[in-house]
């Protein structure tokens, strides 16, 4: 048999390739201000805790989803399926 599993699958692989992986300006901004975020809260935990800076580090965090989701908002995400 020509058909098999196997080759069903490797099929279908090639008939829909994912080339970007959300690799988009959108995401790496929303990456970069979440891991700024990330690191400020890992410092402010160290140093005490000093739970005012804890929870500027949570705002910042909020702030990068934010950018990130008006960034694609904008146009600068991952195009839709039928977009490419």
């Amino acid at each position: 048999m020509d058909n098999t599993v196997a080759d069903q699958g490797a099929s279908r692989i090639e008939e829909a390739p994912h080339e970007l992986h959300g690799n988009s300006p959108a995401a790496w901004t929303a990456v970069a201000i979440v891991l700024v975020a990330f690191t400020v809260g890992a410092i402010a935990m160290v140093l005490g805790p000093n739970w005012v800076l804890f929870w500027i580090s949570v705002g910042i965090a909020v702030l990068g989803a934010l950018a990130g989701k008006v960034l694609q908002l904008l146009g600068f995400g991952v195009p839709a399926d039928g977009d490419h």
